[in-house]
């Protein structure tokens, strides 16, 4: 049985097209335990120092405080670890990611948990699996300079030893009817592939 984590960052919820994109890559996943983090139920606020420092003081010496906040990265970084996969549901919001996922990956990037710094350049501690991301775009973006989702995900994920990425692109979904249904087509029938790729 596969354990997949979903992360939904859409503030439409159900409603998003990225996460009516993972609900269809689920849909074909039979047998497979599903954990989910809805980022729009449940926001994590925005990083501060706080929370950092609760980060690099000894888990023995912090405070209460401390521990609820090292509490946040901790849980995120073990349900990462105990999946067999991620599925990211992602919608671009002002050219950019939706900021409650920013929020979420600012937790995962630990200095001596999920990444070091060697001699030859920083290293990733992450045990690699496949990261599936639904990215749903009214405009097309794929592959021009305007796309500055992809070009960072890939950074961030790499750099936490993470590296078998797949972009899936839902785009032309705010430019009429037979746009939206031709990008929410051809996302899906990446899906379908790899579900079968990856999971059948």
């Amino acid at each position: 049985m596969k354990n997949i984590l979903v992360i939904n960052s859409s503030i439409s919820g159900s409603n998003g097209n990225s996460n009516k994109l993972v609900q269809f890559l689920l849909a074909q996943l039979s047998g497979a335990q599903v954990t989910e983090i809805d980022l729009n139920a449940q926001p994590l606020p925005h990083l501060e120092m706080s929370e950092i420092g609760a980060w690099m003081t000894p888990a023995a010496e912090r405070s209460s405080e401390q521990q609820a906040l090292a509490a946040r990265s901790d849980e995120l970084i073990a349900k990462i670890e105990a999946a067999d996969a991620i599925v990211f549901g992602v919608p671009m919001y002002n050219f950019a990611l939706p900021s409650q996922l920013k929020a979420l990956l600012d937790r995962l990037a630990r200095a001596g948990v999920t990444f070091k710094y060697t001699e030859t350049g920083p290293v990733g501690l992450l045990k690699d699996k496949p990261v599936i991301f639904a990215l749903a775009r009214g405009g097309i973006y794929a592959n021009t300079p305007a796309d500055s989702q992809v070009p960072f995900l890939k950074t961030f994920f790499n750099f936490i030893g993470l590296t078998q990425l797949h972009f899936v692109y839902a785009e032309g979904l705010n430019m009429g009817p037979e746009a939206a249904e031709k990008g929410l087509g051809a996302a899906q029938q990446q899906l379908s592939e790899l579900a079968k790729q990856l999971f059948i």
